[in-house]
C-alpha cells in the first residue's frame, strides 16, 4: 500500500484542496483531482526527509502546551509594546543563544516554534549549530531570555529527539 500511496493524508489534502478551488464536479475534473492527488506525493516522495526519532511523547504534549501558552503570552506582550511604542519604544535587539541540539528535527522544530511564537524572528544558525541568532522584539535582559528559550523549548526537544 505504501509504495502505491506514499503519503495517504497528503492525498487527502491535495484531493479536498483541489475540489475547494475546482467549484466543479465534471467526473473530467474530478478524475484530474485524484489523479494528482494519487501522482504528486509519489513524485515528490524523494524529496521529503526521514520521519525523525519521537522518544518521548508526553514531553512532546507538555513542550505543545507550553508553545501554546507562550504564543498567547508573547502576542499579549507584543501588543502592549506596540500600543505603548509612543512613550516607551520597545527595545529590540539580537540575541545570541548558545545551542546544545544538534539533531536537524529538533532544530526544524525549534525554528517553527521561534516562528510561531510572536516577538521572535529566527535569524542565523551558526554553520556548527553551535549558537542561533534571534532577534526579539522587546528585551529585557539577554541572559534571562537565553535562560528562558533554552529551558522552555532546547530542553525538551532534547528528551524528544536525541
Amino acid at each position: 500500500m505504501k509504495r502505491w500511496l506514499p503519503a495517504p493524508l497528503v492525498s487527502i489534502g491535495l484531493f479536498g484542496m483541489w475540489l475547494l478551488l475546482r467549484p466543479s464536479l465534471a467526473p473530467g475534473s474530478l478524475a484530474l483531482g485524484l489523479l494528482l492527488a494519487l501522482l504528486m506525493p509519489k513524485l515528490m516522495s524523494p524529496l521529503r526527509p526521514p520521519a525523525g526519532p519521537v522518544r518521548r511523547p508526553l514531553v512532546v504534549l507538555r513542550l505543545v502546551a507550553a508553545v501554546g501558552v507562550d504564543v498567547v503570552q508573547s502576542a499579549l506582550d507584543v501588543l502592549r509594546g506596540v500600543l505603548r511604542s509612543g512613550r516607551q519604544p520597545p527595545r529590540g535587539s539580537f540575541v545570541t543563544v548558545p545551542l546544545e541540539l544538534r539533531d536537524v528535527h529538533a532544530l526544524a522544530a525549534l525554528a517553527m516554534i521561534t516562528t510561531v511564537v510572536p516577538g521572535t524572528v529566527w535569524c542565523e544558525l551558526a554553520p556548527d549549530r553551535s549558537a542561533l541568532r534571534l532577534h526579539v522584539f522587546d528585551l529585557a535582559g539577554e541572559a534571562e531570555f537565553v535562560a528562558h528559550f533554552k529551558q522552555r523549548y532546547e530542553r525538551p526537544l532534547k528528551e524528544i529527539f536525541e
